[in-house]
């Protein structure tokens, strides 16, 4: 059978009795020919699974590594950023929508095999590739065969992620990630489901994977009005973080902007923000910082012992950085990957 541009036999599937099997993810969609996966990058043909997402990002950009948001990741370096159409989960929030609640079919696209990106990502100096803005684990094989060969080169790689795939997926995809930024939507799974289509625990799940895995890893919690900014969710957030060995994992507070299908909701209030910023301190998380909200202080690393600012950063930039062989100047240990 002849394969279209962008497809690619799919790893991580089975034939079932009423089609083939994608494992990637918990959707673990049942396809018959013809019929796409729930991400819109899956199609069955002949009892196979293809990717429709391999060599044709629609986004190509090289950013600030702040931007994913990574504060504790080769600070001040810059990452080659890329993406396909689709996305697993369909949350009502998505500032990305236009591509990831499409197929690759309806996207413009680069024609940029993994070899090419990673001959780009040097050419522009990057120190890492960054598989980011739509949900890069409907692109899984591009990412692997992506991330493979740039970790042959010396060029890190970033998940940037929902966090929503199957242990085994990510356990083998952990073998080429450096750090990866996982979206921890709610702390509620009624609250998932309404608002992404999703399920809480196979996040919480990918969350321990990375870490045992060895990925450096940084968490962010996108806080919309009337949706996930209940204290009691965010304390309880906070409380599993702290109970599970998360406590020097870096945690983003976003605040939300009017989006998508919640266009009619206010933006998050700075009192809101700042008091899930106290309740993650008070629960034991070091390091917290609050994103899309402008005030001084809210994106610098402090030193957890002495106080002493670390890192100074404005907006995406870093001003300036103190921390040597890992550590402040006090001599207490920063986790990270600083150089």
């Amino acid at each position: 059978m002849r394969v279209a541009p962008g497809e690619k036999l799919a790893m991580f599937q089975e034939s079932g009795p009423r089609g083939v099997v994608c494992l990637i993810c918990p959707n673990e969609c049942t396809l018959k020919d013809g019929e796409l996966s729930d991400c819109r990058n899956r199609i069955a043909r002949k009892s196979k699974l293809y990717t429709l997402a391999y060599g044709n990002p629609c986004a190509v950009n090289i950013d600030p590594v702040e931007k994913k948001p990574l504060y504790h990741f080769l600070p001040g370096t810059t990452t080659f950023s890329i993406a396909t159409a689709g996305c697993n989960l369909a949350c009502l929030n998505c500032q990305n929508w236009t591509i990831s609640q499409t197929t690759p079919e309806k996207t413009r696209n680069y024609n940029l095999p993994p070899a090419d990106v990673v001959t780009q990502a040097a050419a522009g100096r990057c120190r890492s590739i960054a598989y980011t803005y739509s949900e890069p684990v409907t692109f899984y094989e591009y990412v692997y065969e992506t991330s493979r060969l740039a970790r042959e080169k010396g060029i890190k790689n970033i998940m940037v992620s929902n966090g929503y795939i199957n242990r085994e997926p990510l356990r083998q995809l952990c073998r080429y990630i450096d750090a990866a930024n996982i979206d921890l939507k709610s702390f509620s799974d009624s609250t998932y489901l309404k608002l992404s289509g999703g399920r809480l625990q196979p996040v919480l799940d990918s969350l321990k994977t990375y870490r045992d895995e060895g990925v450096w890893l940084e968490i962010t919690n996108l806080i919309v009005p009337g949706w996930t900014d209940k204290p009691n969710e965010i304390r309880q957030l906070c409380d599993w973080l702290a109970e599970n060995g998360f406590a020097d994992t870096p945690l983003h507070f976003s605040r939300f902007h009017p989006q998508y299908k919640l266009e009619h909701l206010p933006p998050t209030p700075a009192a809101t923000m700042t008091k899930a910023t106290e309740t993650a301190k008070a629960a034991g998380i070091k390091y917290v910082y609050t994103g899309n909200l402008p005030a001084a202080g809210n994106d610098d690393t402090i030193c957890p012992s002495c106080g002493k600012k670390v890192v100074d950063r404005s907006g995406f930039r870093v001003v300036s950085q103190s921390i040597s062989g890992g550590k402040c100047s006090c001599g207490t240990k920063i986790p990270g990957v600083w150089s």
